[in-house]
């Protein structure tokens, strides 16, 4: 592999056991950086690539999330795995594992297993609930994780009275950024003091940090109030209150003016915009733009102002319906007001700001046709990341990947005959 010095990750070698999301994302920022990345997955492939497949084995689902890499299908759990592990890990610089909790230790792959054979190896896992504690054990995805991580509730979304998470698997997304730095960091480490080491990253507190916020308690202020709010809620479920009436004695994290008219979305007369006015300056131009009256304004005291914010509230309404949206952006635009009008996700293939910045780009599949995905979500000088290439058909660098590990040729064909690993199904 020849060194590519603006390539931040070139000559770093990643193997990845993992699937769904937060690994797989993580290995592919990390090889849109230079890494060179072997994917291992089951003998049937990762799950999502028979998510409404549009070629064999593969999927949009799984194209969005395993770019740069090379694919290995093995059974991890047969005996004779243990030879292509082994050399796997002599292999690698760092291990990415996202297993079902236990699975690692029993496969021999988590951190205090390896440290002592392999010292300048990083090992980076994701638990669904942490280490440590009574869920330790316990198995997660990204729905379960935002309801119990606090995320589901703090977004505010409801379905027929039910709280639900938003479309995009964010605690997952999280995550896997979470992991890519905390990769990252350890190999600057080790640049320093030789050694490797361990990085711990949990789906909950991914989500946590999504509600970050919301997670902010002074001791002093709100630890009573808190206490009285957690012994209503008790009183709301032990009396069958629904969950929009439980919310309702939970205290929002924004200010009564923002939550109410300053910092929200409108319809207008065709498309619904977002504005965003979180400071004093803000407010005041949202206030000539609209032409409304707000005389609370300057007030820090807003205990007797929510009948104000009410009728405010229902003014401000009536009057971004009377105007299209490219009239009320270009206005706040022009006043230095955050402001857009709500895109669903199929627009910004054709939108002029996504074009502009280069924010997607067009793969040549080899099997798929051309597929449009999003660029590398970072971007540093010399093409320190780059789009990349998709993985090959599965399990056609089967034999490629062997070599290159170091496995010859009787062990190759002994281990493709025990059904350890293929070289390809139909």
């Amino acid at each position: 592999m020849s060194e590519n010095s603006s390539r931040p990750f070139d000559g770093i070698r990643i193997v990845e056991f993992g699937q769904f999301v937060a690994v797989p994302f993580a290995a592919q920022l990390l090889g849109e950086g230079g890494a060179h990345v072997i994917k291992i997955e089951a003998l049937e492939g990762d799950p999502t690539r028979r998510l409404s497949p549009i070629a064999p084995a593969e999927s949009r689902t799984f194209i969005s999330r395993n770019r740069n890499k090379h694919s290995l299908p093995l059974a991890l759990s047969a005996a004779g795995a243990r030879l292509v592990i082994d050399a796997l890990l002599g292999w690698a610089d760092v291990i990415l594992t996202n297993f079902r909790p236990g699975l690692a230790e029993k496969l021999g792959l988590d951190w205090h297993s390896l440290k002592d054979s392999y010292p300048r190896l990083i090992v980076g896992a994701v638990s669904p609930f942490g280490k440590a504690g009574p869920d330790a054990r316990l198995a997660g995805m990204d729905i379960v994780v935002q309801a119990r991580s606090g995320l589901m509730a703090a977004n505010g979304r409801l379905i027929e009275g039910r709280p639900a998470p938003g479309d995009p698997v964010s605690a997952d997304y999280m995550c896997a950024m979470s992991l890519a730095f905390g990769v990252s960091s350890a190999l600057l480490r080790r640049e320093r003091t030789g050694r490797g080491g361990a990085v711990d990253v949990s789906l909950m507190q991914a989500a946590m940090t999504l509600a970050n916020n919301q997670l902010v308690r002074s001791e002093v202020y709100d630890a009573e109030r808190h206490k009285a709010v957690r012994a209503e809620l008790e009183e709301k479920r032990a009396a069958n209150a629904s969950f929009a009436e439980q919310m309702d004695v939970i205290p929002s994290a924004r200010a009564l003016p923002l939550l109410k008219v300053y910092f929200r979305t409108y319809e207008t007369a065709d498309l619904t915009i977002a504005v965003a006015c979180g400071s004093q300056k803000l407010r005041e131009s949202f206030i000539d733009v609209t032409g409304l009256e707000d005389p609370a304004l300057r007030e820090t005291d807003l205990s007797g102002w929510s009948a104000h914010y009410d009728a405010l509230q229902a003014e401000a309404e009536a009057l971004f319906r009377s105007r299209p949206a490219d009239v009320w952006v270009a206005d706040f635009a022009a006043a230095g007001v955050p402001v857009s009008a709500v895109k669903f996700p199929l627009e910004l293939f054709e939108d002029d700001q996504a074009q502009a910045n280069d924010m997607f780009h067009v793969l040549p599949h080899p099997t798929a046709g051309d597929i449009t995905v999003l660029a590398p979500p970072v971007r540093l000088d010399g093409d320190g990341f780059q789009a990349g290439f998709p993985i090959a058909p599965f399990g056609s660098e089967t034999k490629a990947i062997l070599d290159e590990l170091g496995i010859d040729e009787a062990e190759r064909a002994d281990l493709i005959g025990k059904g350890v690993t293929h070289t390809g199904r139909d």
